[in-house]
């Protein structure tokens, strides 16, 4: 299971994205236990701010490459196989 990632998530844009994120929930967390809204949506400022920070090192080249289409071939290099069909057994009782 780890082998199938190729490469999601593995970008300093990610993990900075992420870490911030985790500093935010923790702040968050910390503020809600102590009974203080505003040090709470503070926290989730923060949360919000971390996928802001995130794009913005995406889009200056820190991020995943954009997946390329496939391009298709024009003619077939191969014959087309044939297609056999088979005709029902009965069954024995």
């Amino acid at each position: 299971m780890a082998d199938s990632s190729h490469g999601h998530g593995h970008t300093p844009a990610a993990w900075t994205g992420v870490i911030i994120a985790f500093i935010g929930f923790c702040v968050a967390g910390a503020f809600m236990v102590m009974d203080n809204p505003l040090g709470f949506w503070g926290g989730m400022v923060i949360v919000v701010l971390s996928g802001v920070v995130g794009m913005i090192m995406r889009a200056m080249g820190l991020g995943a490459p954009k997946a390329q289409p496939l391009k298709m071939t024009t003619g077939a290099t191969q014959p087309a196989r044939t297609v056999t069909t088979r005709e029902p057994v009965p069954a024995e009782s």
